[in-house]
């Protein structure tokens, strides 16, 4: 994506590639303002359709220009997303000029990636290459084969699990943000985000994320979706720990929580999981109670119920795998007694 650069004058300089000539030479359109912000901008409104639908227009200068239009539209993780996949996997694609890619270079580019990266990776790579050409060749449509999707294998921790995880944390500073995950459940960039001014009593109202944007620092932005704007009843034994907290209720950043939730579970001599997965063990208590999904998925922030099916899946298995040990003791016991 084309990043503003700061001169020695203090000013910002877009620099956008414009058009090579009949002597191979390349030619650029430069752009420059007293801000980044200001200067970037600029560059954006001069990369409209019209720009992009020259024939030297490569798909690279089309993606660029698309995620660069959309930044004060999309969510900074998304334009991070894009810009990775721009960056790390799509270089021999970038250099076609858009008009002429065809469904083989896509296929092609497809297989090649394939053989490195997940099914998951590889389809949202495609979505990003099929959002490019949507936006600057409408005509074009993909009739790509994927690679099969493969169930994520979720983790639920049990309540002895989360027993031990909560006698290994108290009183330090990672006890409030497990609380708040495994019995909310919040997110990491959710709880982070949390200030007292949006906790009233025992009610959480989660309208606020912490984000890495472009430049690679963290931010405070409004949640991502619909959803994940919500009021969270805490119990009592959870809202006494944000008791004479003024501001965030953490210091800490998402990543920091991920890094200190991996000692954690080592001092505890419990199995690897993700902080993440303190909301699978809050969804599948919910469920075992006879909390109805559409509660479950709302306390969460769920956009769908996608996420809570794989959960009760897991659960489904664990169940299960119990039962059939219950029935092969028991067998085994009868057999013993023949013996």
């Amino acid at each position: 994506m084309a990043t503003a650069k700061k001169l020695p004058s203090g000013s910002w300089r877009v620099r956008i590639y414009d058009y090579t000539d009949s002597n191979g030479k390349q030619h650029y359109k430069s752009f420059t303002a007293k801000t980044k912000k200001e200067a970037e901008k600029a560059a954006a409104n001069y990369m409209p359709e019209d720009r992009t639908s020259r024939t030297e227009a490569t798909f690279g200068e089309c993606a660029d220009a698309y995620i660069l239009k959309r930044t004060p539209v999309m969510s900074a993780s998304t334009i991070r997303e894009y810009s990775g996949y721009r960056r790390r996997y799509l270089d021999r694609l970038s250099k076609i000029p858009i008009w002429r890619i065809t469904q083989d270079d896509i296929q092609r580019e497809v297989n090649t990636l394939s053989l490195d990266l997940s099914p998951k990776t590889v389809r949202n790579v495609h979505g990003f290459i099929s959002t490019v050409l949507g936006a600057y060749r409408p005509d074009f449509r993909l009739h790509t084969v994927l690679p099969k999707r493969v169930p994520p294998k979720l983790y639920v921790p049990t309540e002895d699990e989360i027993r031990r995880l909560m006698v290994s944390v108290s009183d330090t500073v990672m006890e409030l943000p497990i609380l708040l995950a495994a019995f909310g459940p919040m997110r990491r960039g959710e709880i982070c985000a949390l200030r007292t001014e949006n906790i009233s009593g025992n009610i959480v109202h989660v309208c606020e994320n912490m984000v890495i944007d472009k430049d690679n620092k963290w931010r405070i932005k409004a949640p991502k979706s619909y959803a994940g704007d919500r009021y969270i009843d805490y119990p009592d034994f959870v809202a006494e720990h944000w008791q004479g907290i003024t501001g965030r209720i953490t210091e800490l950043d998402p990543d920091d929580i991920s890094h200190r939730f991996e000692h954690v579970l080592k001092n505890a001599g419990l199995p690897h999981f993700r902080f993440h997965d303190l909301r699978h063990y809050s969804a599948s208590i919910q469920h075992a109670l006879g909390i109805p999904d559409a509660y479950i998925q709302q306390r969460g922030g769920w956009n769908s119920d996608a996420v809570l099916k794989q959960v009760y899946r897991h659960t489904l298995e664990e169940q299960t795998r119990q039962m059939t040990a219950k029935i092969n003791d028991h067998f085994s016991a009868l057999h013993d007694t023949q013996t």
